[in-house]
């Protein structure tokens, strides 16, 4: 009895401490966030930037260091796998295909009509792959694919998958908390491990 205790106070314990979340203000977060909308993002597309990079930006190294299937592209990191199976602009394309998901890697600077625009990978193409991603699986089932792959597409209901899921929406709550939020520098964050 006392060693179950003392083992459910520490799991309790590490469920806390990793448990953290919060929010800062990142310089420019504001006009990227209106540009997202801008785009046909909604507060879940925002949610998951916003968690899966401080700037929501797609700036990472290319595939965000993994290759395959597993690749990531766009704001939101996904992954070969799910883009080229549900994304009508990849679907029917092979894993050896993945360099076709390039076009929505950030690209630093580009001069357009003579200024230069930080943002220029193709924004809506992004946020239109995404939006096919879920209207494709369904929300719970994108989710899962999108952290887990085909994995987590077979056992979609992960503690580390219900985690990453349950940090996004508590993401999009709070920036749904307070309209400001949609169109502010705040970024909100939760403690995930990435993957």
């Amino acid at each position: 009895m006392k060693f179950t205790t003392i083992v459910g106070l520490f799991g309790l314990a590490q469920l806390v401490l990793g448990d953290n979340r919060g929010s800062y203000t990142v310089s420019g977060l504001g006009q990227r966030k209106q540009a997202l909308l801008k785009a046909g993002g909604n507060t879940m597309d925002m949610a998951i930037a916003m968690l899966e990079s401080d700037h929501m930006k797609a700036d990472y190294v290319y595939g965000d260091g993994k290759s395959g299937d597993a690749t990531n592209f766009g704001i939101f990191k996904q992954n070969w796998m799910m883009l080229r199976t549900s994304a009508r602009d990849f679907q029917g394309q092979s894993a050896e295909q993945v360099s076709n998901g390039a076009v929505l890697k950030y690209v630093p600077v580009c001069y357009c009509q003579g200024r230069a625009n930080p943002y220029s990978h193709d924004l809506k193409k992004d946020v239109k792959a995404r939006h096919d991603g879920e209207k494709h699986y369904g929300f719970d089932t994108w989710i899962a694919g999108h952290r887990n792959g085909a994995s987590g597409l077979q056992n979609p209901h992960t503690d580390d998958i219900n985690t990453y899921k349950s940090a996004v929406q508590w993401i999009q709550k709070q920036i749904q908390s307070d309209p400001k939020y949609q169109k502010d520098d705040t970024r909100f964050w939760v403690d995930v491990t990435a993957i």
